[in-house]
């Protein structure tokens, strides 16, 4: 009598006979919808086979199309503004004490940036020059006509 109960057939235990059941085509999607192309689409090198990043299909390519850079620039680098000796004769006329703020009231330099005289020109004024550099032959001018540099 118990061999009888298991020879009968449940509904749940239908089941369609293997390989009798596709899944309905998507019409209208493309091929790759049909795993004929395993997702990859149609044609083309990137669908044969993977090429390089940047590779702009034989154009010439962005990193060659730039301009190289060209030597080495140091971010430690300081920027001097350079002021000549002319210069100082032309705007203080009667020497003295000349500091940084005297040239940017001046106009000479801009705030911000660390002030270089040079030797151009000459120098009959004794200047008193404070806070900036000076070049040997700028110093040399200087004393020469009596005045002195400090860089504090």
């Amino acid at each position: 009598m118990a061999s009888e109960e298991n020879t009968i057939l449940q509904m749940h235990d239908l089941r369609p006979a293997p390989g009798a059941k596709k899944e309905r085509t998507r019409v209208g999607r493309g091929e790759g919808s049909k795993g004929k192309t395993s997702g990859r689409g149609d044609k083309g090198t990137k669908k044969r086979y993977q090429v390089r990043p940047g590779f702009e299909g034989g154009q010439l390519p962005l990193y060659m199309r730039l301009p190289k850079l060209r030597g080495f620039k140091s971010p430690f680098k300081k920027e001097f503004q350079v002021v000549n000796i002319s210069t100082l004769a032309k705007l203080f006329p009667k020497g003295g004490e000349v500091t940084v703020e005297d040239l940017i009231e001046q106009g000479a330099v801009r705030h911000g940036y660390p002030v270089k005289v040079l030797g151009d020109g000459e120098c009959q004024q004794a200047f008193k020059l404070k806070g900036v550099k000076a070049s040997a032959s700028a110093k040399s001018k200087i004393e020469a006509a009596g005045g002195s540099i400090s860089e504090e």
